[in-house]
């Protein structure tokens, strides 16, 4: 069995220790926001909250993210302590979550809003560069692993958050959702931290200041890499407006219940995370451009063919393929984007993408919040796809697999 793991990844049974831990960290990230998401229309119907003051909780979320990101990557690079913020962004992020046990106003909810964006982005510079220097011959699948426990924590958090919906308020069930990232946090310092060290097998690197600052000048000049930030940027648009509009569809369209909502958009993770790991795996083999365009063409036909099902569980099942498609992409972009970069940057490069990600993700709850009280619900898909076919387009604009060395 050992060996047969070793074939299809390419990393013996003993290195899958640190990708899996890593991976099970970002599902605790994204637990963290995937519970905030399906509170959403229960905050929203006990505040007295419009779908246009809904969606700008989540572009103060998203626009957070997108300046803490001016700094996260500086600080991976430079101090080299990828593990220990790790922990920081687990630890502060659930605290952020635990304090909607006392968010009675807008005011004091989009505060703990804007720390749990910023700790969310902390994580992806720290962890992705993790990653990729220990396993550059296997980065796609390795961080197919980081993107299959994020969306395992997208997954759980659902079903976990409609069950307790069912005999406690949105309150005490953000503070029940907060406790798995902090046991998350508390397992990662115990096993990795320790290693987290100067001179440990070359993990933790840190470099002069003024040597980030040429490097990060470099990396800013560089066509391909801004390029697939962009592209990057624009299909998270498209992606995060559904983990917004979703929830609110299901609810107040279709008319179901909690529980149903979280078996919807856990059909909607265990597709990401059936399709993550053959995508990363695939992408090591044939090339990053391929399958992301796959990916990408099927998810804009699914957004738009939703909105023609009436039925919960055709629905449902038209969910689990749009989760497929759309999240087996994610891995792969992110490795393509390591390709593109040189290893003492990765941190910075993961936060110029994220930081594009999530300033363009910003605008879309807003602006379909807007859309949703004028036109309905059903439009803001169409704009999604819309979203999203452009993303399509981009890809024929971006360079095929290339390795760092080649971008010096």
């Amino acid at each position: 069995m050992y060996a047969a793991i070793e074939r299809l990844t390419g990393l013996s049974h003993k290195d899958q220790g640190p990708v899996f831990l890593v991976g099970l960290g970002h599902g605790g990230t994204h637990w963290i926001i995937a519970t905030f998401y399906i509170l959403l229309p229960f905050i929203t119907r006990d505040l007295g909250l419009s779908y246009t003051e809904a969606g700008l909780l989540v572009t103060i979320f998203h626009a957070s993210a997108a300046t803490a990101n001016l700094g996260s990557g500086l600080v991976v690079d430079v101090t080299g302590r990828r593990v220990l913020f790790q922990i920081v962004a687990l630890v502060v992020g659930a605290t952020a979550l635990f304090g909607f046990v006392a968010a009675r106003h807008l005011a004091l909810l989009g505060l703990l809003v804007v720390v749990m964006g910023a700790t969310n982005n902390l994580w992806h510079p720290a962890a992705i560069s993790f990653l990729s220097r220990r396993y550059p011959g296997n980065r796609g699948y390795a961080l197919s692993i980081h993107a299959l426990g994020a969306n395992l924590g997208d997954a759980l958090a659902p079903l976990a958050a409609g069950t307790f919906l069912l005999w406690m308020s949105w309150r005490g069930t953000a503070s029940m959702g907060a406790v798995p990232a902090f046991a998350l946090a508390i397992l990662i310092a115990l096993v990795l931290l320790p290693k987290d060290t100067p001179g440990d097998s070359g993990e933790r690197q840190s470099m002069p200041f003024g040597e980030y600052l040429a490097g990060i000048k470099k990396l800013l000049r560089d066509r391909s890499v801004l390029g697939l930030c962009l592209m990057a940027g624009v299909r998270s648009m498209a992606q995060n407006g559904l983990l917004v509009f979703l929830p609110l569809y299901l609810s107040d369209a279709l008319q179901v219940g909690p529980f149903i909502m979280g078996v919807a958009l856990f059909a909607l993770q265990t597709g990401g995370m059936i399709a993550s790991p053959i995508a990363g795996t695939w992408s090591d083999r044939v090339g990053r451009r391929p399958v992301v365009l796959a990916g990408l063409t099927t998810t804009t036909l699914v957004i738009a063919g939703l909105t023609l099902i009436n039925n919960d569980t055709l629905f449902i099942a038209g969910v689990s393929l749009l989760g497929f498609a759309l999240f087996a992409v994610r891995p792969v972009i992110h490795s393509w984007l390591m390709d593109l970069t040189p290893p003492n940057l990765s941190g910075s490069a993961i936060s110029v993408m994220f930081g594009t990600q999530a300033s363009l993700s910003a605008l879309v709850p807003a602006v379909g919040g807007i859309v949703a009280d004028i036109w309905g619900l059903t439009v803001v898909f169409y704009m999604l796809a819309a979203i999203m076919l452009v993303a399509n387009v981009m890809v024929y604009l971006l360079p095929g697999h290339r390795s760092p060395a080649d971008s010096d």
